[in-house]
């Protein structure tokens, strides 16, 4: 296979000017941004901590929105917070739900841009597919969100603003007085959405620690998973910074293959990438790595491969699982998916290695919410099955 797709660029976030006058959304900040911008908004700095404190329950444990909602605080001091600031989310353009409940978003943030987000109830969970940027760096050759051009960066704002979104959707913020249910429709969290993650390390980092804060959506470092093509400088910081779990969007077992399916690896190799996952587990005191393996026919799906992963992870000692992807076909996808039997037979082969082997059931294929499919609808504009080739470098292969 011959590539000819570009090595990802680097992406700086330029910080968005508020328009004058407008107000200042409190959704995304830190703990300790928000302290900073009540005090520099006329709350007394020796107040500061504590007005932080409760509204900071209000809008992510309660899941309000109005300051005139929030009774423990002085009407005045209300008055003077809707004044100058707002708890704003980003706005439902559309929803659909699939024949599975799997339900996609299209949500609209500042600038008029709209990206995906995908809700999958199980049952023993309900995981949240959560967009990091608008488009993608990347141009991973398998994957329709990876024919979309990068836009921005999303904020922290954004990316918890999702969560709070999907919470409201599902009726999920616990009702004030009422006895403490813990039973979760959105109990998981997953960066698997449009974008690289790791391409938007701060706004990631910032909006998962919202995420985790026992006193507002208070969710389990170990209940948030990062999905990472192998921004290999990042992964050590991801451990440190944020402790989730992490997941690999691997693909391939030869850099051959892999610089064609996710041209990142022409930046970092699969050995490169795997010395720094090696030491993630340990540094982040997580669980095993999942390795992402979408099933291609005829380029990625051998006994040949399923050898060569198993190799390479026992080489270097990961705790992993790997999960088989049966590949979902776009329109003008230049790929097939594997055969059932052909993704048993691999997922056979890893099982007995003694990795945990299992097949990702694809949910919402109707409503193109499965993974890989993501892509803004005002983006959709279909380019031909040769145009898609060309670019993948698999003209004549």
């Amino acid at each position: 296979m011959t590539a000819s797709a570009p090595i990802t660029q680097d992406v700086m976030t330029i910080p968005r000017k508020t328009p004058e006058g407008d107000k200042i959304n409190l959704v995304g900040l830190t703990r300790d941004a928000m302290r900073d911008v009540l005090i520099a908004n006329g709350t007394p700095e020796k107040q500061a901590k504590m007005r932080t404190g409760q509204i900071w329950q209000w809008i992510y444990q309660w899941g309000v929105r109005d300051f005139h909602e929030m009774t423990n605080l002085s009407k005045a001091y209300r008055a003077e917070l809707d004044e100058k600031f707002e708890v704003a989310v980003p706005e439902v353009v559309s929803k659909q739900v699939s024949e599975d409940g799997t339900r996609k978003y299209l949500v609209r943030i500042a600038g008029g841009h709209e990206v995906e987000v995908v809700y999958i109830p199980e049952e023993d969970r309900g995981t949240l597919c959560v967009s990091s940027q608008v488009g993608c760096t990347l141009t991973c050759s398998f994957c329709h969100t990876g024919t979309q051009k990068l836009v921005r960066n999303l904020t922290a704002a954004e990316i918890v603003g999702q969560i709070m979104m999907a919470r409201d959707d599902l009726g999920e913020w616990p009702e004030r007085g009422a006895p403490k249910d813990e039973t979760r429709l959105l109990s998981n969290i997953v960066l698997m959405g449009m974008g690289e993650p790791l391409y938007n390390f701060e706004n990631v980092r910032d909006a998962m620690k919202i995420a985790m804060d026992p006193e507002g959506i208070s969710l389990s470092r170990r209940r948030i998973t990062l999905s990472t093509s192998g921004v290999v400088p990042e992964i050590a910081r991801t451990a440190q910074e944020i402790g989730c779990l992490l997941a690999i969007s691997f693909h391939a077992t030869t850099d051959e293959t892999r610089d064609v399916l996710v041209p990142i690896n022409k930046r970092w190799n699969i050995e490169t990438l795997l010395e720094a996952l090696a030491s993630y587990p340990k540094a982040s005191n997580s669980e095993r790595i999942t390795f992402e393996y979408v099933m291609l026919a005829g380029v990625n799906d051998s006994d040949e491969d399923a050898h060569r992963l198993i190799d390479h992870i026992k080489r270097h000692n990961i705790p992993a699982k790997i999960n088989l992807i049966p590949f979902n076909e776009w329109p003008g996808s230049p790929y097939k998916r594997s055969s059932n039997n052909r993704i048993r037979a691999f997922a056979n082969i890893i099982y007995q290695a003694g990795y945990a082997s299992p097949i990702r059931t694809p949910r919402g294929e109707d409503i193109m919410a499965a993974c890989g499919q993501l892509k803004s609808a005002t983006e959709r504009a279909r380019k031909s099955r040769k145009q898609i080739e060309a670019e993948a470098g698999l003209s004549g292969s």
